[in-house]
């Protein structure tokens, strides 16, 4: 494995191994109907599961209907929708490529519109109907959110087994992965944060009992999701408003994930008090890589660096540096699909062709092998190329 560059060596994780460190992001598409992923989600999909990727990650899913950010988001809240899933676990596996599902609870960011129709709160007249949406307590994201329901302690117990259950599903629907999204202020982020949860029972107050209901479903998850499959959990690593969570705080919440029996954090930021994926300013490569170190360096856990990955040799350094031990894009992966493969080219991976689909990478074998790629004396004529080799 010396040979091999950092990241393209494989990573063994509770009973899975994966066969190199780049992640697929679960990136939201908001085009399910009734929860189920379908014809476009296998298209998205499809994209990627022929490209080398070691992990892809399927969108956000909502353990509940109310837990939906939107109604073009997918769920696994009953059983109808397994097979819908499996249709997605079944591309990838074809590949070669690990699977994994992220749940989650929308909390007081449900009930929305989608980003295409203003990324707005439903309301009365809207095609679609809004729904309540609920939190820790009575505090709306910003002043054009409306109040969430406060949640009651027995309407919390139910939302640890809404994740059992969909947990269950995911297995049932094949996933090699599970990731409980606790990040972007949503209902687990908002429960964790002092600026959402105002609490002054079991379920809030100190830091200790803002941590409660992500440590209850992380416990419930792990409970029901086999120890030999991976258990991820996605924070919000800083809030990135006064008052807010620090990244000492995520450090000290890592160390409580992992003694409940999660094997990886994967380290995002932000959206407490505004939506989610959009900054209050101008972001850097790389700009979440530091907490991804600072988790893995003071919790001892495996983590995730994610965000403004774009580069090669940008994603190698991360984990020869030990800032992280596997890195995701999204949005890059979307602008282009065969990024696995150039970065096997760009940092000297001794066989690039091999990690993708074998069809694709002997033909990209067989150019290589005959393809000059030393400067030409002169631009070609428009009209006479130069014959083929």
């Amino acid at each position: 494995m010396a040979d091999l560059p950092h990241l393209f060596r494989p990573l063994p994780i509770a009973g899975l191994t994966l066969a190199n460190r780049i992640v697929l992001s679960p990136m939201c598409q908001y085009v399910a109907v009734d929860g189920l992923p379908g014809e476009w989600h296998r298209e998205h999909h499809a994209r990627f599961a022929t490209q080398g990727l070691g992990l892809a990650f399927v969108e956000a899913t909502a353990v509940s209907p109310e837990g939906r950010i939107t109604h073009g988001c997918t769920g696994l809240w009953h059983d109808g929708q397994i097979a819908a899933h499996r249709r997605l676990t079944d591309l990838y596996r074809r590949h070669g490529v690990a699977v994994g599902i992220q749940l989650g609870h929308a909390g007081r960011k449900a009930s929305m519109t989608r980003p295409w129709e203003g990324n707005r709160p439903l309301r009365d007249g809207d095609d679609e109907p809004a729904w309540q949406a609920v939190a820790p307590s009575a505090v709306a994201m910003d002043e054009a959110a409306p109040v969430p329901h406060a949640l009651s302690a027995g309407e919390v117990e139910e939302i640890v087994a809404a994740f059992a259950a969909a947990a269950e599903r995911s297995l049932a629907a094949g996933y090699d992965v599970v990731e409980i999204h606790g990040a972007h202020g949503y209902l687990l982020h908002a429960f964790l944060s002092p600026l959402s949860n105002l609490r002054d029972d079991a379920w809030g107050g100190d830091a200790r009992r803002r941590m409660a209901l992500p440590l209850a479903v992380c416990e419930a998850v792990r409970a029901v999701w086999p120890r030999g499959r991976p258990l991820f959990y996605r924070v919000s690593a800083v809030d990135g408003a006064e008052g807010g969570l620090l990244v000492e705080d995520t450090v000290a919440f890592a160390r409580a994930l992992k003694s409940v029996g999660i094997d990886v954090v994967d380290c995002s930021s932000g959206g407490i008090s505004r939506p989610s994926g959009q900054p209050a300013g101008r972001l850097a490569p790389g700009f979440q890589t530091p907490f991804a170190r600072a988790v893995r360096d003071g919790a001892g856990i495996p983590t995730v660096a994610v965000g403004a990955i774009f580069d090669p040799h940008q994603a190698e350094a991360i984990l020869a540096e030990g800032m992280a031990d596997l890195v995701a894009l999204g949005r890059q992966l979307i602008a282009e699909p065969g990024w696995p493969h150039r970065a096997a080219l760009a940092l000297g991976h001794p066989a690039p062709h091999a990690i993708i689909d074998r069809r694709y990478g002997l033909a990209l074998e067989r150019r290589a092998a005959v393809l000059d790629l030393s400067p030409p004396a002169e631009a070609w004529p428009g009209r006479n190329p130069p014959a083929r080799p």
